[in-house]
């Protein structure tokens, strides 16, 4: 018998990039592919695999409301939601709730599956102390908008045990409400291990090496296979969101049928869709058949995406962001922005008749882990308020720097007093040649945006420029009311 000692020291920063840095534990085996594509096969989900009580439950058709995938004039903008309610809560983020557990080892685990598992049960076997625990996943961008003073909502699954109680207790902290997702009619024991709240353990070893797995990373089921169709508190809570928050992790732990059917519920309720497919997107374009129709339909149904320059890339095949952004909108139904996060660069917002540019903001970076999920919460908070686009991914570009100036996510995440000092310091990473490269082609659309350091906005017949200076006066004001305006849980 082997035996393995782990050593539990103080959480240290784990997602910094190095050299060294490497994924030991691979994700999801079921998502792993040799190739992968995007096909932009007709809309229409149905959940082929499942029990025929799930198969009735999960049943979703998006061709019934959209059979053109545009209006009767030709455009999707003439598309129109079957019901729209009162919309009380401003973001509900769906699944991916779980707990980051930080851990320094000795050394990291062995690449055989087995071992790699046995090596998970023996930290699963005795809890660590809280102080290395942290809410990860969604959790990130619902308190990184909560902190922008928008009504958030988190839906997903959280055990009976600390973990989940924990989860819960970070959530109330933020003010954010939790909307459980399991089905009251379910014969799952609640004291079964897959019910319980799904943990994510991230392992460190001397040479700052990473490794990261949870349970879903062994089995070629979602963690949450179990539930089946969405009840009527997961359905109040999304016609009640002005917001459906969707990532690509929320595969590990629901069933595409579950998360089509979300979907599906929430282009009828008139709720916009936020979707950010992540490092997934790839291998869930060369998934399963009912992997690759669910992001299908969320590619399609999508009011906003967000990806980075490289997911963009892989999904589209087209190397420059604003063509890929442009590709993603031409065989979108109901998209109207297309976000490429740049990375350190800054980020371009793509609708069907603008671009626009943001450089980053100039900061010390210590971790950049959580900085897209409080990206997307400062696009939510734009997008929610009306606000200028430019405008949106000046906040947007603030909020995730705020975020990588600390240690971790989760409660980690930017505040709101660190947001407005940043803004305050207008420090950009003007990068012109950069910047005019990129658009030195001729995209067809009526006006190209730049945010710029220049003291008066400015344009010609190509670029329109806008001063930060102009941005921050209009910024400012609104970022400092919201810290009187958190709003309270319904």
């Amino acid at each position: 018998m082997h035996h393995c000692i782990v050593t539990l020291n103080p959480p240290i920063p784990h997602h910094v990039s190095s050299p060294h840095s490497h994924l030991i534990f691979p994700h999801s085996p079921r998502l792993t592919q040799s190739q992968s594509h995007l096909i932009f096969a007709p809309v229409c989900v149905r959940a082929h695999s499942v029990s025929n009580r799930t198969a009735r439950a999960l049943d979703v058709s998006v061709s019934k409301h959209s059979p053109n995938s545009s209006g009767p004039n030709g455009s999707v903008h003439d598309w129109k939601p079957k019901t729209v309610g009162v919309k009380n809560v401003d973001v509900a983020t769906l699944g991916n709730l779980c707990v980051d557990i930080v851990l320094s080892v000795p050394k990291l685990p062995p690449p055989d599956v087995r071992d790699r598992k046995a090596y998970m049960d023996l930290l699963s076997a005795s809890p660590p102390d809280k102080q290395y625990w942290e809410a990860g996943g969604n959790c990130n961008m619902a308190i990184a908008a909560a902190r922008l003073g928008l009504h958030c909502i988190a839906i997903g699954h959280v055990g009976n045990e600390v973990y989940g109680q924990f989860l819960l207790d970070v959530l109330q902290d933020e003010g954010i409400s939790m909307v459980g997702m399991s089905d009251n009619n379910t014969n799952v024991d609640s004291s079964a291990a897959s019910y319980e709240t799904l943990l994510c353990w991230v392992l460190v070893d001397p040479l700052q090496r990473h490794g990261f797995c949870s349970r879903a990373d062994f089995s070629k089921e979602p963690a949450f296979s179990w539930m089946s169709k969405l009840s009527a508190q997961v359905k109040t809570a999304i016609k009640q969101s002005k917001i459906l928050f969707c990532n690509g992790y929320g595969f590990d732990e629901l069933s595409p049928g579950v998360i089509a059917a979300a979907v599906e519920y929430a282009v009828e309720a008139g709720t916009s869709i936020f979707f950010d497919p992540g490092p997934r997107g790839k291998s869930l374009s060369a998934g399963t058949t009912e992997e690759r129709e669910a992001l299908n339909l969320l590619l399609r149904m999508s009011d906003v995406l967000l990806l980075t320059s490289d997911e963009a890339e892989s999904l589209t095949g087209i190397k420059n962001p604003v063509l890929a952004g442009q590709e993603l909108l031409k065989q979108g139904v109901l998209t109207k922005w297309v976000i490429v996060k740049m990375g350190p660069r800054g980020s371009i917002l793509i609708t069907r008749s603008s671009i626009s540019c943001a450089p980053a903001f100039e900061v010390n970076v210590v971790d950049t882990v959580g900085c897209g999920d409080s990206f997307v919460a400062a696009i939510a908070y734009g997008f929610i308020h009306n606000m200028p686009k430019v405008n949106t991914l000046a906040v947007a570009n603030a909020v995730g720097a705020a975020t990588a100036t600390g240690c971790g996510a989760g409660r980690n995440v930017a505040n709101l007093e660190k947001v407005i000092e940043l803004i305050s310091a207008s420090n950009l990473k003007q990068d012109d040649k950069f910047w005019n490269e990129l658009i030195d082609e001729n995209f067809g659309v009526e006006e190209i945006t730049s945010l710029s350091n220049l003291v008066v906005d400015g344009s010609d017949n190509r670029l329109n420029c806008v001063s930060l200076q102009k941005v921050v006066s209009e910024l400012l004001p609104k970022l400092k009311s919201a810290q009187f305006k958190r709003k309270v849980p319904f």
